[in-house]
């Protein structure tokens, strides 16, 4: 899988957040791409964690990447994903939509 390397989202980037992308796999396995947003100054403290996901049909680089980057300037550390079959995730047919794979997704 080949992620991209740039900024890619649709806001801008805020300085606060530490940014990486990520793959994991679902119980299908289908691979997902993620962003992982982090504070950049967090030290050791265990923080609380968040999973993003956008409405039904969205990618990552809309509304739940903002969503997560937001969470992290509030010291979460937040993860942001394309579900099954669209973006940068895999799964074919492309494009399509699973309710059931979506919220297997999220698990």
């Amino acid at each position: 899988m080949q992620l991209t390397k740039s900024w890619d989202k649709k806001f801008p980037k805020s300085d606060k957040v530490e940014h990486r992308k990520v793959t994991f796999k679902n119980r299908y396995g289908i691979t997902l791409a993620a962003d992982l947003y982090l504070p950049k100054e967090r030290g050791s403290a265990k923080l609380p964690a968040i999973a993003v996901g956008g409405p039904f049909g969205a990618v990552k680089e809309q509304s739940s990447g903002l969503y997560a980057q937001t969470m992290a300037e509030r010291r979460f550390v937040a993860i942001a994903f394309g579900p099954s079959y669209t973006g940068e995730s895999g799964g074919e047919p492309r494009n399509g939509a699973s309710p059931e794979i979506n919220t297997e997704d999220f698990s």
